[in-house]
């Protein structure tokens, strides 16, 4: 698949100007984009109840979850700019509206969250749709980028595996180790290291270990070890290190990939 300017060729030039929005939704994403909005000095009406009226808006964000986005658009009057922040749908729930959306790339909390320098992934059905989407993203200071409908799945499975997957391979480290009579915090600045590796260099050249330098002996050592004190985990075990020598098969991206996986501890 090519790849995309990280602006949107459609919204690039053109300027929305949104000085009020309605926000339905009062659970985290409501409450933290409502925050964020104000601060930019956008007047919000809300967070509102889902069964709330929201006639006279000229733009609606839903906060809802995904299952309940397309019941809530049908409450708002139609030609409305209606907007989601689901990262897996599209804008099908919102066809009777000039719709779009907004999913920034990150997770909220019951403590908030903070939007500026945030990339954000955002679609319109329109170019009108894409310039509002556009300019409520850069008013919280996020970073968008366009997102078309045939790649939403593709997009959300991507923003998955690299957070919650992540967090189940730390599951699996943590209690690995814990075995061993080590803590979790212990392995944090190397986990910290190789995801700021892998955002400069990409995986391939950041890859190290005993798969990257071809040491299979260690490996079958760890895989008896696993296999001893977590063996529910020796199938994903066994699948990641498949996965692992097919990615240390592949040519680093950057010269001076060798030099770079002798630096990190393996």
């Amino acid at each position: 698949m090519p790849d995309r300017d990280p602006h949107s060729a459609r919204a690039e030039g053109r300027e929305a100007t949104i000085e009020r929005v309605a926000i339905v939704g009062d659970g985290r994403v409501g409450r933290a984009v409502a925050a964020a909005l104000t601060d930019a000095g956008i007047e919000v009406c809300g967070p509102l109840r889902r069964d709330a009226s929201t006639h006279g808006e000229a733009v609606v964000l839903l906060a809802v979850p995904d299952a309940e986005i397309a019941a809530a658009a049908a409450l708002v009057a139609p030609a409305t700019l209606v907007g989601h922040f689901s990262g897996a749908t599209t804008l099908e729930p919102l066809a009777e509206h000039d719709g779009f959306s907004i999913h920034p790339l990150t997770t909220i909390t019951g403590a908030g969250a903070a939007f500026d320098g945030l990339p954000a992934a955002v679609a319109g059905s329109s170019d009108r749709a894409l310039a509002a989407a556009t300019a409520l993203a850069r008013a919280v200071g996020m970073r968008p980028f366009e997102v078309a409908d045939d790649d939403r799945a593709a997009y959300h499975a991507a923003a998955s595996i690299a957070s919650n997957f992540l967090l189940t391979l730390e599951s699996f480290a943590e209690d690995l180790a814990a075995s061993a009579g080590v803590r979790r915090d212990a392995f944090a600045t190397l986990v910290r290291a190789t995801v700021d590796n892998w955002q400069r260099d990409g995986a391939a050249a950041s890859l190290t270990g005993p798969i990257a330098r071809g040491d299979e002996a260690t490996v079958a050592r760890q895989r008896a070890a696993v296999a001893e004190r977590t063996p529910d985990r020796l199938g994903l075990f066994d699948a990641l290190a498949a996965a692992t020598r097919e990615l240390a098969a592949r040519p680093a991206s950057r010269a001076g990939a060798d030099e770079t996986r002798s630096e990190v501890p393996s």
